[in-house]
């Protein structure tokens, strides 16, 4: 049976999601300068829990730490492998005070993490220090959202599982705030042009310097958020292939969607989203000529 994938309109969420976002951001930065650097950025990202999104283990000065969102008890928590544990309740403050009690709780735990203090990949990039106009957290949203990844992680899971050749994890991005698995042909795509706001032109041409096919999930594309894919380089003919009825393909992202209303609406919410994720992963393999023989069965 499917999971459920709440309702969760964008429009209803959006103080709520800005402010997460940025709190995301700042735990995110904090795994990225704490970990040795991986291909296309695999060591930034957050995974899902079984209770939030946590940064997994990572090492500091004081033993291996990691840091938790947990959107069921609706706390922050932060652990050590000496034991130590401290906890701050998720409600609303601003980014500002919320940054200040991160750094404050890592100060006490012995472990010294300095990150480049602003947002990534948004228009407006308010220095974490100073943000006070980001300070709204309503539960019920949080765990919603919460509960949509958990649909789409199983989803991208299964999907991942269809594919013989390199592969991402299935995994949270704090920089786009999206849950996405990635395919690659084992060809060198070209330089990325950059142009991400806020963010240095060197991140996307790493992430983006071997021929590929992402999807995954997102809280925008749609009234609820939605489904994605997309290829690198975008091979002709692309934008014109065969998708299940509800996903269109948006000139103005460069990707395929699927709504997250369509999905929650359909009488095979799993069969429509595993078809939109086949038929756009099939279509960016064989229109860019992708080696043969990488899926499974």
């Amino acid at each position: 049976m499917s999971e459920p994938f709440p309702r969760l309109a964008v429009s209803d969420w959006q103080d709520t999601r800005e402010t997460l976002h940025m709190w995301l951001q700042i735990v995110g930065k904090i795994r990225m300068v704490s970990s040795p650097p991986v291909n296309h950025w695999w060591h930034v990202t957050s995974r899902l829990s079984a209770r939030g999104l946590t940064t997994g283990a990572f090492s500091s000065e004081s033993g291996l730490l990691d840091l938790e969102f947990d959107f069921v008890g609706h706390r922050f928590v932060t652990r050590c492998s000496d034991g130590r544990e401290r906890t701050m309740p998720l409600a609303g403050m601003s980014v500002a005070d919320f940054f200040g009690e991160v750094s404050e709780t890592l100060r006490d735990l012995g472990a010294r993490v300095e990150i480049h203090a602003s947002p990534n990949e948004v228009e407006v990039a308010i220095p974490f220090a100073i943000d006070t106009a980001h300070a709204t957290y309503v539960p019920e949203h949080a765990h919603a959202f919460w509960q949509q990844l958990i649909y789409a992680q199983r989803q991208l899971e299964a999907f991942r599982a269809e594919f013989r050749g390199k592969s991402s994890p299935v995994h949270f991005f704090w920089g786009a705030l999206d849950l996405a698995v990635t395919r690659f042909s084992g060809r060198p795509a070209p330089l990325h042009p950059g142009g991400a706001p806020h963010c240095p032109d060197d991140v996307m041409r790493e992430g983006y310097s071997d021929e590929l096919s992402s999807a995954g999930f997102w809280p925008g594309g749609g009234d609820e958020g939605a489904f994605y894919s997309y290829g690198y380089p975008v091979p002709e003919g692309f934008a014109d292939a065969a998708v299940p009825e509800g996903a269109f393909f948006s000139a103005e992202l460069g990707e395929f969607l699927l709504p997250a209303e369509r999905v929650r609406t359909a009488d095979d919410p799993d069969g429509l989203v595993r078809e939109f994720l086949r038929a756009t992963a099939r279509a960016a393999a064989e229109l860019g000529e992708w080696p043969r023989g990488r899926e499974v069965g």
